[in-house]
């Protein structure tokens, strides 16, 4: 009703952006990040986009490959698009692979919201942009499990249900802007978001648990808060 794009799934095009760094020259590698790709890409996918994927870029590669994922020609016969970016974190905004104390090569938040607004991206205008970011946005125990921060630090201790040496963090928060967006964060700000080496991002993998489980009757709204 808010969104009446009825387009035939067999000219519907739907495209989705997936951007994962994994190996930094300053910064720790992001172990069991290549889980969250795997484990993305393939609930993208059944979602019936077709994934681009792009791992371990600068903040200006990152920037590049948003504005020419914004003006793909595909877009016009989709009725949706979804922008994925995970990486090591800080409050500014997302750290690109040469990236060192959270000084340098960062990627604003700003960046990603003007290059899909309404004035840059008119081909999807009036069409859900689902945002969603895996990393941290300070160095604060905001939950229980390792981070990706911009400089190495003990792991949470309290309320861990694992052993700490296995965990790592990523962090964000819930929020809406501009029109048409809806986006989700992986924690709130001046807090870590958490990562298993093993088996990937505690957020990412319950949102992708989430959407398996309720995307066929539940409004997406209703998944982000269930995360």
């Amino acid at each position: 009703q808010i969104y009446p794009l009825y387009l035939p799934a067999e000219t519907r095009t739907r495209r989705a952006l997936l951007i994962c760094n994994i190996e930094f020259e300053h910064l720790r590698k992001r172990h069991g990040a290549e889980k969250d790709v795997e484990g993305m890409t393939k609930l993208l996918e059944e979602l019936g986009y077709k994934v681009e994927i792009n791992l371990n870029l600068t903040s200006q590669e990152m920037a590049r490959v948003l504005k020419e994922f914004a003006h793909c020609k595909e877009h016009q016969n989709s009725d949706s698009t979804f922008l994925v970016l995970m990486s090591h974190g800080v409050r500014a905004g997302i750290c690109g692979t040469r990236s060192r104390d959270g000084n340098t090569d960062i990627l604003s938040l700003d960046t990603i919201y003007e290059t899909f607004n309404n004035k840059h991206c008119q081909v999807l205008l009036g069409k859900p942009k689902v945002l969603i970011i895996q990393a941290c946005r300070g160095e604060k125990d905001g939950s229980v499990l390792v981070r990706d921060t911009d400089s190495p630090k003990r792991a949470g201790a309290s309320l861990t249900p694992r052993s700490a040496v296995e965990l790592e963090s990523d962090t964000i928060q819930k929020v809406h802007l501009e029109s048409d967006f809806a986006c989700l964060y992986s924690s709130t700000p001046d807090t870590v978001a958490w990562r298993c080496p093993l088996n990937g991002s505690i957020f990412i993998q319950h949102l992708i648990k989430q959407f398996r489980n309720c995307a066929h009757n539940s409004h997406l709204r209703e998944i982000f808060r269930k995360v």
